[in-house]
């Protein structure tokens, strides 16, 4: 299927994305190129992507059995194969649907009661019944890191307008600078810290928690009293001194990346309430309900992957651009980078042979407008197509500023279509022209005004951003990164690059520290090593 994939995509590779629109009406083109699910629609007809082209790739999808894996995931198969294990963060979000069974124990049970311990001590924060040694709890700081941070972090900025509870802080990096300047803002005698780390032993998590503890023991007698934990290492937090009542579990089957539907999701529901948190999961299961049932030609998740496909493993785009015009989504983006890199950034398939197409493509990007002021140059103008993923909301928090916010779609949708119309030598010849340049000089400043055009790019618009559509929003991405990797043939859900740099790094601490000598280290570390040591004496 890849070759007649490949085939296809070279012989229509020279057509422009504007002709598709011209050679039907406008509409049928829009409509027949998008998918809804609920009030959220995928518009990907600014693709070069046509019905045979669609055909094809679905065919990809029947043969790679995609079907299969699919129920394989939602039934508890343990379809992470390298650790033998389920993958089973959409049970966080089953509220109501059917049991999930795994080894013979409906999962569900367990979920839906870590789910109410959350909701009241939430609750007792909120109304002032939990409180710090100074009063009523003001401040809580999250630690963790990776998917114990960016899913919490990423939220909590995203869903800022439904704040009533105490101020969220996230640390995560290792970096002293991070952990202190959170620490400079709040008070030790009113804050709450939430240690967020599955086995209680990750290295920069830990380091933090020890700093944030030592800090408030300056203010507090007891500051154990005022942590909680988000791990399932029951003797390493009561070691710690966290009471058992402040201690969430989850079970090894919710990978990092996925984990922000259930513990590690405390900070967002302490910052916005259970109810509003419960509204967050009622969008992902929406979209579960969706991915599971609906056809693939209608199926959000699925033909979202299927255009990521066709542009990175068929058209060979490298890179893809997340662009929300929402700036309450500065972090989406970040986020996606962990939920497609580390998930599919892999070289392998499951049984162990070496792909034979490229896996995920580089994410990133940042908010529009401002990202139209900064890298869109390139988008525009450079060498290489840059797939683009815009997301929109019809209107804004701010009623007052509606006017504000009409110019921000004005502005999205500006983009995309400038990115899929471009402009021609001609057309800019005669702007340059009306401004009285002739000759070689007219051609010249014509030619730093062509725009190629032809650059692909879906946008996905919403009424607002609540918590439901942001609930939305994730699973979208989760379940768009599982057809990916199902049909790619690599487990999604492992992640063995992120070890060795820790190994590394674990062995290289005593050196820096001077505790041990560089023996055995390359010439260039040694030279660091040595380096830093002198200046930072």
């Amino acid at each position: 299927m890849w070759g007649k994939l490949r085939a296809y995509e070279d012989k229509v590779s020279d057509r422009r994305i504007a002709d598709l629109f011209a050679a039907a009406p406008m509409t049928d083109r829009a409509r027949a190129f998008s998918v809804s699910q609920g009030e959220m629609l995928l518009d990907y007809s600014k693709t070069n992507l046509d019905a045979e082209a669609r055909d094809l790739l679905i065919g990809l999808l029947e043969q790679t059995g995609v079907a299969a894996k699919r129920e394989a995931m939602f039934s508890g198969a343990p379809i992470n194969e390298t650790e033998g294990r389920a993958v089973l963060h959409t049970a966080l979000r089953n509220l109501d649907g059917a049991p999930v069974m795994l080894d013979g124990v409906d999962v569900t049970i367990a979920v839906r009661a870590t789910l109410d311990r959350m909701a009241h001590f939430a609750r007792d924060i909120r109304e002032g019944h939990f409180t710090g040694q100074g009063g009523r709890i003001t401040d809580v700081i999250n630690i963790g890191i990776g998917g114990s941070d960016l899913g919490p972090a990423m939220a909590t900025l995203a869903l800022k307008p439904y704040h009533d509870g105490p101020r969220c802080h996230f640390v995560s990096n290792v970096d002293p600078a991070d952990v202190a300047e959170v620490l400079r803002i709040c008070d030790p005698a009113t804050t709450l810290v939430i240690v967020a780390s599955k086995t209680f032993t990750t290295i920069e998590t830990m380091t933090n928690a020890r700093t944030a503890k030592a800090w408030m023991g300056q203010a507090v007698a007891d500051p154990a009293a005022q942590f909680a934990a988000l791990s399932t290492a029951a003797q390493r937090t009561a070691a710690f001194g966290i009471d058992p009542a402040r201690v969430f579990g989850f079970e090894d089957w919710v990978g990092g990346r996925y984990s922000i539907w259930g513990p590690i999701g405390l900070s967002l529901m302490i910052a916005i309430g259970p109810a509003a948190f419960r509204a967050f999961l009622r969008g992902a299961q929406a979209m579960d309900d969706h991915f599971r049932v609906a056809a693939w030609h209608e199926n959000m998740p699925a033909m979202l992957a299927l255009v990521g496909i066709w542009h990175n493993q068929v058209c060979g785009h490298a890179t893809r651009a997340v662009l929300p015009y929402d700036n309450r989504l500065a972090r989406l983006p970040a986020y996606l980078q962990q939920l497609e890199m580390e998930s599919n950034g892999k070289r392998v398939s499951v049984d162990g042979a070496d792909l034979m197409v490229d896996s995920a493509p580089v994410v990133w990007g940042e908010p529009g407008t401002n990202g139209q002021h900064a890298f869109y140059q390139l988008i525009h103008q450079g060498t290489r197509v840059v797939p683009c993923e815009f997301l929109i909301a019809g209107r804004g928090h701010e009623k007052e500023l509606h006017h504000q916010h009409q110019l921000l779609i004005a502005n999205c949708l500006a983009q995309s279509g400038a990115l899929m119309q471009g402009r021609s030598l001609e057309a800019a010849t005669a702007i340059m022209a009306a401004k009285g340049l002739t000759g070689a000089e007219l051609d010249r400043q014509a030619r730093h005004r062509v725009f190629p055009g032809n650059r692909p790019s879906v946008t996905i618009a919403y009424p607002q951003l609540t918590p439901f559509v942001l609930g939305q929003i994730i699973a979208l991405y989760e379940h768009r990164v599982f057809v990916e990797g199902a049909v790619l043939g690599i487990n999604s859900f492992d992640q063995w690059g992120v070890e060795l740099g820790k190994e590394l790094a674990t062995a290289l601490g005593p050196v820096v520290a001077g505790e041990a000598g560089v023996d055995g280290k390359d010439a260039s570390t040694a030279q660091l090593v040595g380096f830093l040591r002198v200046n930072g004496a």
